[in-house]
């Protein structure tokens, strides 16, 4: 689930954290790091948990109506097609989720479904519902269609959930459009015949992405006064006290890179990095960081000291 350049971000906030607080402890800030990851996959769990909080809601509200002193026939007879929708029933199945669910604690909507009952409400007054609600004939295209389209157009972009989320964990803020990436991918890829032990996606794809993580924190902060002398006279327009906080962060995270992972090529590492700096950083900083990395790689292609293993790395 999480992409290089999203690890990059999380180490980059982990350096960026730990030189403010001037803490001298390695190990709890790369286990602050590690934490950081996990507590997005909490996230991306609590998106998939919200759905199923949404059916439960929309039965008990069906539930409610039919008790109604003066109900009316469609009160009587509801159109259930919502509460019946296939892909809800693959998720409330799903024993991984259910586990997570449980051992993380993460029961959120039992205790603030108040949230539950907006997304509910909107959902209600959504063309896609109208157009759903048109039939009572469930086929599995439909529904997954159907969530996905609710999902992208109702839930994902609500203001009231976003808010929700800054006050439960600042850094769920950044988190939120990888994760919610990550769960629409998961919704297009279900199928009609998904079994309750089907693994959810993990938070690595590979334990190289959770390897490169640690060592890219670790490799950084210890080289810190090696990678400072790397960038000595590379600024000469720029007193260190202009220079943004993040970019040298950011110019050290990729020079550490060009010296210390030989798989990863010296143009990825470059187009990361600016990609970083134009979201974190200041208007022109991706242009200032380009100049000192295309300086470097260059001094350091000359030099022979990019030792880059693999064809098309240099």
């Amino acid at each position: 689930m999480l992409t290089r350049r999203h690890i990059r971000v999380k180490v980059m906030q982990s350096l960026y954290a730990f030189n403010q607080s001037e803490n001298d402890n390695l190990a709890s800030e790369e286990k602050f790091l590690l934490k950081s990851m996990e507590e997005m996959y909490d996230l991306f769990v609590l998106q998939l948990s919200l759905l199923t909080e949404i059916k439960a809601h929309a039965e008990t509200f069906l539930e409610r109506s039919q008790q109604k002193h003066l109900a009316t026939q469609e009160d009587k007879d509801p159109n259930r097609k919502f509460v019946q929708n296939s892909v809800f029933e693959i998720l409330e199945q799903n024993t991984q989720l259910e586990q997570i669910i449980d051992d993380r604690k993460l029961n959120h909507w039992k205790f603030d479904d108040e949230y539950v009952a907006i997304l509910w409400n909107e959902i209600k007054e959504s063309d896609a519902f109208a157009d759903y609600m048109e039939t009572r004939d469930n086929s599995f295209k439909e529904d997954k269609d159907f969530i996905l389209a609710i999902f992208k157009k109702v839930i994902a972009p609500n203001d009231k959930i976003y808010d929700y989320f800054e006050d439960k964990k600042l850094t769920w803020l950044d988190d939120l459009p990888l994760v919610n990436t990550a769960v629409v991918k998961m919704l297009q890829k279900l199928k009609e015949t998904a079994s309750p032990e089907d693994k959810l996606p993990k938070l690595f794809k590979s334990i190289d992405d959770k390897e490169f993580a640690v060592n890219l924190f670790r490799k950084t902060y210890l080289k810190d006064a090696k990678l400072s002398e790397e960038m000595q006279g590379k600024t000469p327009n720029w007193d260190k006290d202009r220079i943004a906080e993040i970019d040298t962060v950011l110019i050290k995270m990729a020079i550490c890179e060009f010296l210390e992972f030989p798989s990863i090529p010296v143009k990825v590492t470059i187009n990361e990095y600016l990609e970083i700096s134009k979201e974190y950083s200041t208007p022109k900083s991706s242009i200032f960081i380009n100049g000192i990395l295309d300086k470097l790689s260059k001094e350091y292609k000359t030099d022979g000291k990019l030792n880059k293993i693999g064809r098309g790395l240099m």
